[in-house]
């Protein structure tokens, strides 16, 4: 993502954080509770079954929006992804990882399943990979606060221009912390840990 619209995104969310969230304390990464994050979308997962947040309540969920042909972002965040539910152990069970493709003409079904099996092989819980109509990705990505682009390259094709932050809801589905491509998967597992202690000590 250009630095000047990935600045913008962050301090728009954490100023929007700062007035109402009242946890930010508790978590490493950066809060933004109360924010209403994630609330409205309908994407089809790779088996063309039609989600929506409903779907995932229930579960802690770290969403974010990226494509399989991209060269290091992407990857990168499977492979933390990857570390942090190996980090959690069985409390990954708890734990769905939503990948939203910002680039739905290459990624198809087969291509998805075949790039997120690529991080889940060895975990308790697979991926789950979401697609839909240009018009679905946009309203979804709108519904975080994403931000994507289609970018000419100078061979005639393109790649897609994304912001690289993770979304982590809790299991009512609000949005609670939002981290950075750069936070490690110790960060990660950490205030995971936290929101299911929360939800534990709640029963």
């Amino acid at each position: 993502m250009r630095r000047v619209g990935r600045v913008w995104l962050i301090c728009s969310l954490l100023l929007l954080a700062a007035c109402h969230g009242d946890d930010a304390d508790l978590f490493q990464g950066s809060s933004v509770t109360g924010v209403k994050l994630g609330q409205d979308w309908a994407l089809q997962d790779l088996n063309g079954q039609t989600r929506t947040p409903q779907d995932f309540i229930g579960d802690l969920q770290l969403v974010f929006f990226g494509f399989t042909q991209c060269p290091d972002v992407c990857p990168t965040t499977l492979a933390t992804v990857a570390q942090t539910m190996s980090l959690l152990g069985e409390q990954a069970k708890g734990v769905q990882v939503l990948m939203v493709t910002v680039d739905p003409e290459r990624d198809t079904p087969d291509v998805m399943t075949e790039y997120l099996h690529a991080f889940d092989a060895e975990l308790p819980r697979s991926f789950v990979g979401l697609t839909g109509t240009s018009e679905a990705i946009r309203q979804t990505a709108g519904a975080f606060r994403a931000y994507y682009a289609k970018v000419p390259t100078p061979d005639g094709d393109y790649t897609m221009d994304h912001s690289a932050s993770i979304y982590l809801l809790d299991q009512q589905g609000q949005a609670r912390v939002m981290f950075n491509e750069q936070v490690g998967a110790e960060v990660m597992a950490h205030d995971i840990g936290v929101l299911l202690s929360q939800n534990q000590s709640a029963k």
